[in-house]
């Protein structure tokens, strides 16, 4: 038998030390397009405006996927997984989701140790 967070019904994220959960996006397809992370302020933007909006732990800042491209990501449907420490995104991207400009960021391979284009 789960918890409240793990079965009932409230949105509950469970942020790791640093305030942030795991996004990961996937187009209709199935296909896996990008991960990033999410804090509390990410979660909410993306839930108010239905366009993916991470936590840049790089630059230490918000950032909306395509803001500056314009490849903006419109999320079709959230979930949270059973301990709420992952979200999943099913997203209609507009335009490519890496910004090495291919469609996914998982766009290499591993073969024999090395990495391969598809």
């Amino acid at each position: 038998m789960g918890s409240e967070r793990e079965t009932g019904s409230l949105l509950d994220p469970k942020y790791d030390a640093a305030g942030l959960i795991t996004a990961v996006c996937t187009a209709p397809d199935g296909m896996v397009l990008m991960v990033a992370h999410m804090n509390a302020e990410a979660l909410q933007a993306t839930l108010d405006t239905g366009e993916a909006t991470f936590w840049s732990r790089s630059r230490g800042k918000l950032w909306k996927k395509g803001e500056t491209s314009g490849h903006v990501l419109k999320v079709v449907e959230a979930r949270i997984d059973c301990d709420q420490d992952c979200v999943w995104l099913k997203v209609e991207p507009h335009g490519p989701a890496c910004h090495t400009g291919a469609p996914s960021c998982f766009y290499r391979v591993i073969e024999g140790g090395r990495l391969v284009r598809e």
